[in-house]
């Protein structure tokens, strides 16, 4: 199975996704309301992708890009899927129930970026004190005390 094939299917589940082959892996990207039956889609097709090995967040300063790195262990094929975020109120649908790497990442995001996982089952701190205020991983992030400043 090809880039091609993938771009195919995912053309048929989700036309209005777009892609973006100028890396190592192919990139789609998707709006937030359409992750979810997305991923759902992927997980369950003939590509197989099992495999959810890396979540993040990227802080743009004018908006926030969660990055989805997915792989199919039977096929061998690995994808990207980005989606933009409101920075003002960013959420997105939880892929924790597809994938239970998920759960880990998604908090650590909502911790260090403020991204709202709708619908996750345990969203609350990993690392941080409970009464820490704002988001250490956002590029508006100040901290007096140690003079953090990205």
């Amino acid at each position: 199975m090809t880039n091609e094939d993938i771009k195919a299917f995912i053309t048929t589940v989700q036309p209005v996704a777009t892609f973006d082959e100028t890396g190592e892996w192919l990139n789609i990207l998707v709006e937030p309301s359409q992750w979810k039956q997305l991923a759902t889609d992927l997980r369950n097709s003939s590509f197989l992708f099992d495999y959810l090995f890396c979540l993040t967040c990227v802080d743009w300063k004018t908006h926030l890009t969660m990055v989805y790195h997915l792989s199919s262990t039977t096929q061998r094929l690995n994808i990207v899927i980005k989606s933009k975020l409101d920075r003002t109120n960013p959420e997105i649908e939880t892929v924790c129930d597809i994938w239970r790497t998920a759960e880990f990442h998604e908090r650590e995001v909502f911790e260090l970026f403020g991204v709202n996982f709708l619908n996750h089952p345990d969203l609350r701190k990993l690392i941080l004190t409970d009464d820490f205020e704002g988001f250490p991983l956002r590029k508006d992030f100040e901290d007096p005390i140690n003079m953090i400043k990205l």
